[in-house]
């Protein structure tokens, strides 16, 4: 659970932002990433506590519908699912992005949509057969992703203890609140996604042991993660912005001209790692619908031989492929960081309303749990005031929908 966690968070941002937060920061790049890394690992507690308080399938909307209502629960369903799909169609174009430095023909439309159906397929069919095979897949990528990671931080800051620190181009700006809030935000969609394995906690053997050390002890890695990469590129590169692929100049630095095929790779495994994990776990968000009546019923279906929910996975693909096909990488994952902002402020007000409700529950409690709850919820609200309106109209259709949903499900049941 916890490398479906590290899984989940690292993907293809890493690969790109550390020249985006620098645009915004310079030199003080890495303190984003620990102050965003504070900010989620609050979201991460609030989350940890509530989860352990539930075995079903469903993640945050289970969460939302058992504490705040069937209203807010289908809302924060359809943004969960409007945020994962957006999240992976983002770093599914980027796939071919970087396939395209080894192979130019990927680039080209008629190759582009066969490589995505044929590895979007792939995943598909390895969890339509089991639960098993994905977990597998999904703990390959972590570890690989994870060594070449290591791999490129070490062998950063050795070059950079024996030859020093590049001398950074100075901003074309000064610092200002603003900067330092739009990189957070960035860094929302960056850190983003620890909630979706919480999806198939129905699926987990004890989640409310699991589920508190997997996410705290995930995010702890990845943070580390993220703030070392992000030092190497500010030290191997006087201006990070200058480049689309920091990773590979800084490794051009680092090992030589070869390097750039090398990163590449570990791009290319990277992205397909996080496409595994979300093939495993995001379904499970539509079957967990369907079992509550939240959704037409033909989602909850099981298979009869591989036991998976074959109609969501089928479901959840084609949407994966129409998107990724259509859509751009970043609005994307603009998209995905904001209404994932909505997602962790249901979250930290569940929270309040279980300790309220069941104060003695038998399950994981976060120190000062009340305090940082209001503190999630004010963290997303500063955000959210940041978020660039070019979206809004995504989230207020998504919204809409929501709210037609629950309308249906609310006839439907007053006529039963």
């Amino acid at each position: 659970m916890t490398a479906l966690m590290i899984n989940t968070i690292i993907g293809s941002g890493i690969f790109g932002l550390p020249s985006v937060v620098a645009g915004h920061l310079g030199r003080w790049a890495p303190m984003a990433y620990l102050i965003a890394g504070v900010g989620m690992a609050v979201i991460a507690g609030c989350l940890s506590e509530v989860a352990s308080q539930f075995r079903e399938t469903g993640g945050p909307y289970l969460y939302a519908r058992e504490t705040q209502g069937r209203f807010w629960g289908i809302q924060v369903a359809w943004l969960t699912w409007l945020s994962r799909i957006a999240a992976a169609s983002g770093t599914a174009n980027l796939f071919t992005t970087y396939l395209g430095q080894i192979v130019p023909r990927a680039m080209l439309p008629v190759y582009r949509a066969a490589i995505l159906t044929v590895l979007v397929g792939v995943l598909a069919l390895l969890n339509y057969v089991g639960v098993k095979s994905g977990t597998r897949v999904s703990d390959f990528f972590t570890a690989t992703k994870v060594l070449l990671l290591a791999i490129f931080i070490g062998s950063g800051l050795a070059w950079m203890k024996t030859y020093g620190a590049v001398t950074p181009e100075p901003l074309p700006h000064a610092i200002e609140a603003r900067d330092w809030l739009e990189a957070v935000l960035l860094l929302v969609y960056a850190y983003g996604g620890f909630d979706a394995v919480l999806l198939a906690t129905g699926e987990m053997r004890d989640p409310r042991r699991d589920a508190p050390f997997a996410l705290l002890v995930g995010l702890a890695v990845v943070a580390v993660i993220y703030s070392l990469v992000q030092v190497v590129v500010s030290g191997t590169l006087a201006d990070p912005t200058a480049t689309l692929r920091p990773l590979a100049e800084s490794a051009g630095h680092i090992f030589g001209a070869g390097a750039a095929a090398f990163i590449a790779v570990g791009a290319l495994v990277s992205i397909y790692g996080y496409l595994s994990a979300n093939m495993l776990h995001t379904p499970r968000l539509t079957f967990a619908l369907a079992e509550r009546g939240d959704f037409p019923s033909i989602f909850a279906r099981i298979h009869r031989r591989f036991h998976t929910p074959h109609i969501s996975i089928l479901l959840y693909t084609a949407l994966l492929l129409a998107f990724t096909l259509w859509g751009n990488f970043r609005w994307n994952i603009t998209l995905a960081a904001i209404t994932r902002l909505f997602t962790y402020s249901s979250v930290a007000i569940a929270l309040l309303v279980l300790r309220r409700k069941q104060p003695g529950a038998n399950a994981f409690r976060l120190p000062a749990g009340e305090v940082l709850a209001v503190v999630a919820v004010l963290f997303c609200v500063v955000l959210l005031v940041r978020a660039p309106r070019s979206n809004s109209w995504a989230v207020i259709a998504t919204v809409a929908l929501g709210a037609m949903n629950w309308a249906a499900v609310r006839k439907k049941a007053a006529q039963s």
